[in-house]
Parts: C-alpha cells; sequence; structure tokens
C-alpha cells in the first residue's frame, strides 16, 4: 500500500513547477502502478498549448474555471469543478484558464517526474 500526503510531497522534488502551473506529483513510474498521478494547479489568467504524442491523460478539474480547445476541431469545451476530460487520441489542446484551477491528473504511461514539456508542447515517449 502506498500513502502519501499531498502536503508533505509539494514540498519535496516531486513538485515540478514554472512561472504559471506547478504539478505536485502523487504516483510516477517507479510506484510501479502503471499510471502516474499528479495534482496540478495552473494560474489564472495563463493559456498552455500541449500535445501528448506519447502518452495519454485523464484531468477533473477539482476548482477554479476556464476551457480546453481542442485543436483539431476547434470546440470549445467549458471546465469547472467536477468537468472530466479524457485525451484518448493524443488531442492536441490549449487550456485557458480564467481563475487559478486545480486539476486532478493520471498519465499512462506513468511519468517519472523529471519530464519537461518540448517544444511541441509533448513529453518524451517513455524509456
Amino acid at each position: 500500500m502506498i500513502i502519501r500526503d499531498f502536503n508533505e510531497a509539494k514540498n519535496t522534488e516531486r513538485k515540478v513547477a514554472d512561472a504559471r502551473w506547478n504539478s505536485v506529483r502523487m504516483l510516477l513510474a517507479n510506484d510501479g502502478m502503471g499510471f502516474s498521478f499528479h495534482i496540478t494547479t495552473i494560474k489564472a489568467g495563463s493559456e498552455h498549448t500541449f500535445h501528448y504524442k506519447n502518452h495519454f491523460e485523464s484531468v477533473y478539474c477539482v476548482s477554479g474555471e476556464g476551457s480546453i480547445e481542442d485543436l483539431a476541431t476547434g470546440e470549445v469545451h467549458d471546465l469547472r469543478p467536477g468537468v472530466m476530460y479524457a485525451l484518448n487520441l493524443h488531442d492536441k489542446h490549449t487550456l485557458r484558464c480564467k481563475t487559478e484551477m486545480v486539476f486532478a491528473c493520471c498519465f499512462n504511461p506513468p511519468v517519472t517526474g523529471t519530464e519537461v514539456h518540448q517544444a511541441d508542447g509533448s513529453y518524451a515517449a517513455a524509456d
């Protein structure tokens, strides 16, 4: 059984951040679960384009308001607490945060915790 406290993990190397977001990696590849689990906080007024070509991601909105745009179709969907989206087709998307947003995210394959976004908005393929 794995037990982790977010309030402790956010003060360790499990927290990855830049100026507009931070992500606390609660489960990573070395935990052996087959997915990674993150609590991610994104700053109000920020916009992010991602394209996880090598990972599937599901995201549950815990708090805040914003939107996600599917860049293949142009469809825009509102995000608010209780809404989930899943990037089941490695969907290239733009996330826009009206207010600060907190998400619970799962990645498959799991991330190791050291990934950085490449220029195209993806993480490199897992080893």
